[in-house]
């Protein structure tokens, strides 16, 4: 049973004077996070080079790959987000950590094109069970009224995964040969993920003796209360009604956005008249900004109603394109930096805390499962689309007007968003 071992003898209020455990796993989650991202998401485009060198593959063949792992954790998610709701997320995330080390050492191994297709296949099964997804149906679980800041917490330190991960990995493969650096990141993950998604995750603060947030007054076993009892509505109940399909296009039209200019950004900026190292350093300083965004949209969810704030992310990042559709000069570069920077950092953790103020824990993870493999198709279809219509149109003009136009969509469908209603229901069945 996914429990911790307390002592019977202990008094509950000597429980509660000790530091939150939640805290403790959110540190302990953000250093997991951090070391996943890093090794399995970040760093693999320092792979394609020396890979193409060594094995002969094209660069669509080896970067396919890694897209097929992608579709992969999106429909991964609806069957693991029943059994976060089932049984937690302790196991699902040990066994994926332990995946994750077996088949990044096996990719270190590779000679043959298909195998490397199967190890993909295993490592899309991997981050699906321990990335983002999972951590924040934890957060989700043993924090309420502080989940905002939990998350703040949580996707702060993982932040740094791409500004630690890219120069180290980069520099191990210099020195060492990319083989040589992913048996050292195997043994980085099997190190340190493992034994914390083994020993520190628990499912839900009552197996403690605890309550949501850490604590004992009115307002918290209130909240606990609400959590537990009536029943939700099932998760096709839920489906059916406007709320959530409101939610997947406002996060589905913000996911095309992101995602093609996530690969056509520097292209875009250099067709613009900026040198190429500046529209590289623009690049890298979106990633930068983007954790101020973080701590700035998140916290902001703790005191205003979090559709308000969500649509803000999206406005800024819509005002930010209006600025590039013009931006010729250096100072109207940076405005777009800093607007788009702040939006798009703190949209991953802004639609954690929205699906978990609006839906019981208990339905959580499948919805946000579900809702996680909507958004695959964007994650897909974005940068294709985009390049599709640069190749016809030989300018990127066309695309800045439509991603304009989708922008300006994930606005209004955010501002649909309205909390559900309080409805007779049958329980809930899945």
């Amino acid at each position: 049973m996914d429990t911790l071992i307390i002592l019977p003898s202990i008094d509950r209020s000597e429980a509660m004077k000790r530091p939150y455990y939640g805290w403790v796993m959110v540190v302990a989650l953000g250093i997991t996070e951090l070391i996943s991202y890093g090794v399995l998401y970040y760093a693999f485009t320092l792979f394609i080079e020396p890979m193409q060198a060594e094995l002969g593959w094209s660069r669509a063949e080896i970067t396919g790959a890694y897209s097929l792992s992608q579709v992969i954790i999106g429909f991964a998610s609806v069957p693991l987000g029943f059994v976060f709701d089932r049984y937690g997320t302790r196991w699902v995330m040990t066994a994926g950590s332990v995946l994750a080390s077996v088949l990044v050492y096996a990719w270190s191994t590779v000679q043959t094109l298909p195998v490397y297709y199967l190890i993909w296949i295993g490592l899309g099964l991997a981050m699906a069970a321990v990335l983002y997804e999972a951590a924040f149906w934890v957060v989700t679980a043993w924090f309420s009224r502080k989940r905002g800041r939990a998350l703040t917490v949580l996707t702060f330190i993982a932040g740094f995964s791409s500004v630690l991960f890219l120069p180290i990995v980069e520099w191990l493969v210099r020195t060492f040969g990319w083989r040589e650096s992913l048996v050292m990141q195997a043994l980085l993950l099997a190190l340190v993920t493992i034994p914390i998604h083994l020993l520190l995750i628990r499912r839900r603060p009552q197996d403690m003796g605890l309550e949501v947030d850490g604590e004992t007054s009115v307002a918290s076993q209130s909240t606990a209360e609400n959590r537990e009892n009536p029943a939700p509505a099932s998760v096709r109940q839920t489906m059916q009604q406007p709320l959530f399909w409101w939610v997947s296009a406002a996060f589905f039209f913000n996911t095309i956005v992101y995602m093609a200019l996530s690969v056509h950004l520097k292209p875009l900026l250099v067709e613009q008249g900026f040198a190429s190292e500046t529209a590289a350093l623009a690049v890298g300083a979106v990633g930068l900004l983007s954790l101020p965004g973080r701590l700035i949209f998140t916290l902001l969810g703790d005191y205003l109603p979090r559709r308000y704030v969500i649509t803000g992310i999206f406005l800024s990042m819509t005002v930010a394109l209006l600025v590039l559709s013009s931006a010729t000069t250096v100072p109207l570069m940076i405005v777009f930096v800093v607007l788009y920077g702040a939006g798009f950092g703190a949209i991953v953790p802004g639609r954690a805390a929205l699906m978990g103020e609006l839906y019981d824990i208990r339905q959580y993870g499948r919805l946000n499962g579900i809702l996680t493999l909507i958004l695959t198709l964007a994650r897909a279809g974005g940068p294709v689309v985009a390049g599709f219509i640069y190749d016809e149109a030989g300018s990127y003009a066309p695309l800045i007007t439509l991603l304009l136009v989708v922008s300006a969509l994930s606005v209004l469908a955010s501002w649909m968003i309205r909390a559900p209603r309080a409805v007779a229901i049958e329980p809930v069945s899945g």
